[in-house]
Formats: C-alpha cells, structure tokens, sequence
C-alpha cells in the first residue's frame, strides 16, 4: 500500500486493537516459551483455567478457551442450533453473530436499536421457543454504546415471565474499557445459575490481538457441550502462557486503559470542534457519520490512515475509528477535517 499510494508512513485505525501493545512480562514470557514450541501445549490448559477460576471464583467447569471470541461463537453455533431454530441479535450487531447463524443454515431475527443502544426489551419480547441464542454486545461493536444493569434487569424480567429456554450469549470484548457504575456484573448472572455465557477476549485492552485468546464463562451445563467440541490444541503454547502473564499483569492493563480513555477524551473533544456527528463511545473506537463511508474511507487510505467502512454493517454514512496513539489520532483528525472541507 505505501508503494501504491507513495506513502511514507501507514497509521492503522482500522481493528480496534490495542496501541500500545503486551506489557514487557508478556514480551519476556514469549521469548522464554519460544524455545519450547516443539512441544504440544496441554490441551486442558490447566494454568490458564486455573488462575481465571481463582480470578472469577469459579469452577474450572464453568470455563470455555477458544482462540479468540470469534471461536466461541462458532462453537455456540454448532453445539446449540439446527436449520428450524432461530437466533436474535441486535441491528448493528458484530457480524459474526449473523455468521453463527448462517453457517447452522438457522433463521435470524434482527431487533432495531434505541438511540444506537440494543433495544434489550425487545430482544426478549421477540423471543420465542425456537429462539436458541441471544446475542448481545456489551460494549457493542461497531457503535460503543452499552447497556446498563437496570436494562439487564428489565430484559430478564420479561424472559422468566415468557419461559424461554434460550442461552443469552453476552459478548464483553470491550468491558475493560466501561468505567460506569451502571454497568452490569455479568459474572453475578452466572453464579446465581442464569441461562448465560459471557465472553472475554485478550485481544483488546491486553493487547494479544495476535494471538488470539478469548474465554467463556457460563452454567456447567451451557459449557460442557462446547468443551466437547473444542478442538484438543485451539491454543499455542506461546498463547497459552501469554495469555496467563498478561491477565497477571493489572498495571498494565490499568495503563492501556487509561490512556486509551484520554485518547478517545482527545478526538471526541476534537470533533466536537469540528461540529462532526459521533456516537459517545465507551470502548477503544468512535462511530463518526461522514457522509459517505466507502468514499471517506477510501480518500483516508489515499492519505495512509486506515478506517473501517461500515458499510457490512448497514451504516454507509459512518467510518470507525479506532483509538490510536496521539500522533496517529492527530494525524486522522487532519485529514478528516480535509475530508469534510472538500
């Protein structure tokens, strides 16, 4: 691409990943353990589950690994549905919830938002019997938005009264990012025995996007059919002992935090001056109506910063942006202010 475009320099703000990268334990652990991978890795991941069981106060038996979330979702699909069920998600949902179901040849039911937020209300009332899966983002990717506790609450409200026998499928890649009191403790759900399984990546705030780390906690008895079809070796070893030393590490991860929000407070504050329309965000990326996506993401690349087009996600107004390094964001906010001026 820099040959093509005759750039310098290529700022990518496309992925939502991490910019500041592992913490320098997880660098050290990885060239330690570089010079073991001709051994398999235990397939029961014994360290790793053993420490997120400590983390969460939980059962190893409540733990699914997968590499990466989007491994578990696929597991999801194959463990729990057939051609006659359906799935509901969310308009503006990650794409590979729909993936899920397409690939089980499954119905998709497609709620519309509120204000960019998923309609939780709504999701239960147009559940049904065949309705196996809820999927539900919490942050959500592509609008950074989130659903509060209270909303949670009403959502499982309705579900009890209806007797729906649906796994609700809770989808916390971004949570580390959420601040707000208001944001639900899905791990309560859990113990008190609800139909749920959340998700956790590694691939975000702890910054192993490469690696591709992603774990599910729900009921013993949501995990086990996953467990049964997990392949045996779905982690290196070089991610297995990784993914262990970066959730060790809470500085770390309280820094990239930190200034990822400081970073977002920066181009936030910056559009606003520009009188550029966003979505509030509470995760690693902004949602930033430009007026046509595919022709701004395109004038951007032109420019060596590389957005996300929305238009898959049926936003063809919207680009987003993720939070990158202060020079990476300034020099995004150069050309987006070129870009509206043209």
């Amino acid at each position: 691409m820099k040959k093509e475009f005759k750039l310098k320099e290529i700022v990518k703000l496309a992925s939502n990943e991490n910019p500041i990268g592992p913490s320098k334990k997880v660098i050290e652990k990885i060239k330690k353990v570089a010079n073991e991978v001709n051994r398999y890795p235990d397939s029961n991941y014994t360290k790793l589950n053993q420490f997120l069981s400590k983390f969460w106060k939980i059962q190893i038996n409540n733990i699914v690994l997968g590499s990466g979330v989007d491994e578990i979702i696929e597991l999801l699909a194959k463990a729990y549905l057939e051609k006659e069920d359906n799935i509901v998600v969310s308009k503006y949902a990650f794409i590979r919830y729909k993936m899920a179901g397409w690939l089980m040849g499954c119905k998709i039911r497609e709620i519309k938002v509120k204000d960019f937020k998923h309609d939780l209300k709504n999701m239960a009332i147009k559940s049904d019997q065949k309705t196996k899966l809820i999927f539900i983002a919490n942050p959500n990717n592509p609008t950074g938005t989130y659903n509060t506790k209270e909303e949670f609450e009403e959502f499982w409200k309705i579900y009890k009264k209806k007797r729906l026998n649906t796994i609700v499928v809770v989808d916390e890649a971004y949570a580390e990012y959420v601040k707000e009191r208001d944001y639900p403790r899905t791990i309560n759900y859990v113990k008190k025995g609800y139909p749920l399984i959340f998700l956790r990546t590694l691939s975000k705030a702890y910054g192993l996007a490469g690696l591709r780390v992603g774990y599910g906690i729900g009921r013993k008895d949501i995990i086990d059919p996953l467990e049964r079809i997990r392949p045996p070796f779905n982690l290196t070893r070089i991610s297995h002992e990784a993914g262990i030393e970066a959730l060790k590490d809470r500085t770390h991860l309280e820094y990239v935090v930190n200034y990822t929000i400081r970073e977002r407070g920066f181009l936030e504050k910056e559009l606003k001056k520009l009188n550029i329309f966003f979505i509030p965000s509470k995760t690693n990326f902004i949602l930033i109506k430009v007026g046509n996506g595919k022709k701004c993401f395109e004038y951007l690349l032109r420019k060596g910063v590389i957005v996300r087009s929305m238009d898959e996600y049926d936003l063809p107004e919207y680009i987003r942006v993720s939070i990158g390094k202060r020079e990476e964001n300034k020099k995004f906010i150069k050309y987006i202010k070129k870009w509206f001026k043209k």
